[in-house]
């Protein structure tokens, strides 16, 4: 059994997930052999020892409830295997229509709510059109992780439903199944299977080409093609269009692209272009078409957190913040949170070769003369730039300076007295 003592503070976990700390109402868990019996959720229980051969009688607890012994799964929810649930944020996804060589993911998010820790065993597809993966199989109290599936949409094709069987074998053996569907056209076909930007500088256009091949109808159109955010510009073109005289089967072309535009913010880019079709189906006139890519900053700063250990009264500490960019940039201005920062600033940026790229980099001096006042440091170094549109470049400061210590002296013939040395 496990306790946590009762506390006006709010706790990570109590005895059930997430459960205010302010609840008084006792539960607890009996492990031996048999299943664990449960005390329910009232002042009022009654319990049974299983193994024992003897049995608690009925009997009030509402002082336990007071003195706030808290278990972490109640045993309610072990015995019924249903404790799983709670880890995840959804427990069922549909893909819809995924044209055949697309690349289709998703990913079940979890966060362990429980005290105990919580272990994966394995995770079994009912189809092998699903290939479940696992970021993290073990999770702490308020970790995260994953379970990733991605489709098989070059082997398989056509209507899908398929059941993920999750085993657990930690805190206790419990089984919990996800479920997909979806629709794998045979007929659409994209080559490649997903627009792949990979890192693209800030400031810069890239474009990719898509493949959309089709075999069906002789009158199967793409009406239009959008993307699901602004920064993304779509252009489509009928490239072919033909019928197969013995089949009568037709067969048509489309050229995609797809332009990342100049003005993209940085960061992690996921979306989806979404092609309209004039399929009389409308659950399988929409097609979906993953995009990702991610745009680096034209300037960044490292470290992103500047961090001071406990300074000491009067000292000064010495620290390097080092600006890097795609293009030749000056410093202009560097501001600290407080005066007791100072700050020496390089004329320009010097040259530098990563293999087969060049990059410009500037070494910021820091230094911090910590003075006589103790307490927190924090507050944000703000670094301008030249760089045409750039915003002023943080870094996070964080530190201490310690109080005055205070020595215990004795003199001759006086009483010891306490003595500051600093002054």
């Amino acid at each position: 059994m496990r306790f946590r003592s009762w506390s006006a503070e709010p706790r990570p976990a109590t005895c059930w997930p997430k459960a205010p700390a302010a609840t008084f109402t006792a539960r607890r868990r009996w492990t031996g052999s048999g299943s664990p019996a449960a005390w329910p959720a009232s002042s009022e229980a009654e319990a049974t020892l299983q193994g024992g051969g003897f049995a608690v009688t009925r009997a009030r607890f509402l002082l336990l409830g007071f003195l706030g012994v808290f278990f972490a799964i109640p045993a309610d929810l072990a015995a019924s295997d249903d404790w799983p649930r709670r880890l995840f944020k959804t427990t069922s996804h549909d893909f819809g229509t995924v044209a055949r060589g697309a690349v289709a993911e998703y990913r079940f998010e979890m966060e362990n709510p429980y005290i105990e820790d919580v272990h994966i065993e394995r995770v079994e597809s009912s189809c092998g059109c699903a290939h479940p993966t696992v970021t993290k199989r073990l999770l702490k109290t308020y970790e995260t992780g994953a379970i990733v599936v991605t489709l098989d949409t070059q082997r398989f094709y056509g209507q899908k439903d398929t059941t993920l069987r999750v085993v657990f074998d930690q805190p206790f053996r419990a089984e919990f199944r996800l479920k997909l569907s979806y629709y794998i056209r045979p007929d659409v076909v994209f080559q490649p299977g997903t627009v792949q930007f990979g890192s693209v500088p800030q400031g810069q256009s890239v474009k990719k080409r898509v493949t959309v091949s089709y075999a069906g109808r002789t009158t199967w159109k793409v009406l239009d093609a959008e993307a699901s955010n602004s920064h993304l510009d779509v252009a489509l073109a009928e490239v072919e269009r033909t019928t197969d005289p013995r089949t009568h089967v037709g067969k048509v072309t489309y050229d995609l692209v797809v332009t990342l535009k100049d003005d993209s913010p940085p960061g992690y880019l996921k979306e989806f272009v979404v092609l309209r079709t004039n399929d009389p189906n409308q659950q399988t006139a929409r097609i979906p078409l993953t995009v990702e890519g991610l745009v680096v900053p034209s300037l960044s700063v490292h470290p992103a957190v500047l961090l001071f250990d406990v300074v000491r009264p009067g000292e000064t500490i010495s620290k390097n913040l080092v600006v890097r960019g795609q293009k030749p940039f000056r410093i202009l201005e560097v501001e600290g949170p407080d005066p007791r920062f100072r700050f020496t600033i390089p004329k320009t940026a010097s040259q530098y070769r990563s293999g087969d790229s060049t990059y410009y980099g500037a070494v910021i001096a820091v230094e911090f003369h910590a003075g006589d006042a103790p307490g927190k440091v924090s507050g944000k170094v703000r670094i301008q730039t030249d760089v045409a549109g750039a915003a002023p470049l943080e870094v996070s400061v964080s530190g201490q300076v310690a109080a005055p210590t205070l020595q215990k002296i004795d003199r001759p013939g006086t009483h010891s007295e306490l003595k500051n040395p600093g002054r």
